[in-house]
């Protein structure tokens, strides 16, 4: 629990003031503990910021991890960015945080990028091959639609600042959440060759988006 409140008041602090703006004693006070409590868990700020990426990512590859090579690619694709969508909106601090790690070279992830993180890709890629060859979906190259997936719906937590400063809404107002989501499942199953399934996000939206 403690370690939780850690990594959660950490999150706050880097998205907010940067690694190098960041102590360990406002990690700490933000968490409601001591600097010695800190230390018990995480031996040094860069532990604790390492670990705070670390859970980032784990986080926002959860629904990745879900895609289902027996099931129906409209299904998955759009429980897949419904996903990201919320996550989107549940952490942006999370995402812009992590994307400034990634900008600056990634210097204290790289090994989790470039194993962890590729290895689940490939994966993934391989369930986008399996539908084309079954002639489920039109041939995409399936390292791109990935990307452009993570483009789409991530943007909205990296640039929240400027899509509030054009529209004066973000991810938080119902209505523009909808058309954000409803724009990503047209514009990315259409260009598959499919139709967005209205039970199964309707269904995605009742659990609590």
């Amino acid at each position: 629990m403690n370690r939780g409140r850690l990594l959660d008041a950490a999150l706050a602090e880097f998205s907010r003031h940067g690694y190098s703006g960041t102590t360990l004693e406002r990690i700490a006070g933000a968490a409601g503990m001591s600097k010695s409590n800190l230390l018990y868990y995480f031996t040094s700020k860069s532990a604790i910021y390492e670990k705070s990426l670390e859970h980032i990512l784990d986080v926002w590859l959860a629904p990745l991890r879900l895609l289902d090579p027996d099931g129906d690619p409209a299904t998955e694709l759009s429980g897949y960015i419904l996903h990201k969508m919320r996550t989107s909106r549940q952490s942006p601090d999370a995402s812009r945080l992590f994307a400034n790690e990634v900008m600056s070279g990634a210097p204290r992830i790289r090994r989790v990028l470039e194993v962890d993180l590729k290895q689940l890709v490939e994966a993934k890629i391989s369930v986008i091959q399996t539908w084309i060859a079954s002639g489920k979906i039109k041939p995409v190259e399936p390292l791109h639609l990935i990307l452009s997936i993570w483009a789409i719906t991530q943007h909205y937590a990296d640039f929240q600042t400027q899509i509030l400063a054009m529209t004066g809404k973000d991810l938080n107002d119902e209505d523009f959440r909808r058309e954000a989501e409803n724009s990503a499942l047209s514009m990315v199953l259409s260009s598959l060759g499919l139709e967005t399934p209205a039970q199964a996000v309707a269904a995605f939206r009742e659990t609590g988006s």
